[in-house]
């Protein structure tokens, strides 16, 4: 969890949104908050926001041939624990009337792909409770977001093909994938719109990705 902040007592030219880390640590006894972001004495204004980072893949085995640990710690990762921290955490939002979630999805979410049958199935779950989070909340001043990237060149290949950095790196050969600041920067756009606009639903792809299953690479 993150809260947007700004020092009003500042001239209004240098009054900037500026996203902080909220959550210092999160156990089955609860959070962990910071609250120290701002300078002694400045007067700030807080925007809280919800990201949920909650995306893992493991492997590319057909349905037939998946290890159901893979499928209970996908599940476990990306459904679970989007749905643990948001029972935490929403019931501060819905008390203080004033809140927005950002969930991070997958364009996995809206489409299946060769090999992705568990993964796309838990990022459909993600798009699903998004839009019910949306419908919960009508009337609670709270905003739900999902951002739901395509290629994205971070850790995540890593982990899906346990470690072997030869076999990520072939994920993005030929083209140019996303990269995480083009996800943090589109995360900023939604949580720094004004107070009446919500975005519900974010897709971004890189330029060479037209689908999952659609994607140009130079030889």
């Amino acid at each position: 969890m993150h809260i947007l902040m700004r020092n009003v007592d500042s001239p209004r030219s240098e009054q900037k949104w500026r996203l902080h880390p909220l959550i210092h640590s999160l156990s089955s006894g609860g959070i962990l908050l910071h609250v120290g972001v701002g300078q002694k004495g400045q007067k700030c204004e807080l925007k809280y926001v919800m990201q949920s980072l909650t995306g893992l893949s493991r492997g590319l085995d057909k349905i037939y041939e998946g290890k159901t640990e893979d499928w209970n710690e996908m599940i476990d990762t990306n459904i679970k624990g989007l749905l643990y921290v948001t029972r935490i955490v929403l019931p501060g939002m819905v008390k203080r009337n004033k809140g927005h979630i950002i969930n991070i999805g997958s364009i996995a979410g809206h489409e299946a792909y060769p090999g992705g049958n568990v993964y796309s199935s838990t990022k459909f779950a993600v798009n699903g409770l998004t839009k019910s989070f949306r419908i919960d909340l009508l009337g609670k001043n709270i905003k739900v977001s999902s951002v739901d990237p395509g290629l994205v060149e971070t850790e995540f290949s890593i982990v899906r093909y346990s470690g072997d950095e030869e076999k990520a790196k072939n994920t993005y050969k030929g083209l140019t994938p996303l990269i995480a600041r083009d996800i943090a920067e589109t995360v900023f756009f939604c949580a720094n719109r004004p107070e009446h606009v919500n975005i519900d639903e974010i897709i971004m792809t890189p330029v060479a990705q037209a689908s999952t299953a659609y994607v140009h690479r130079e030889k």
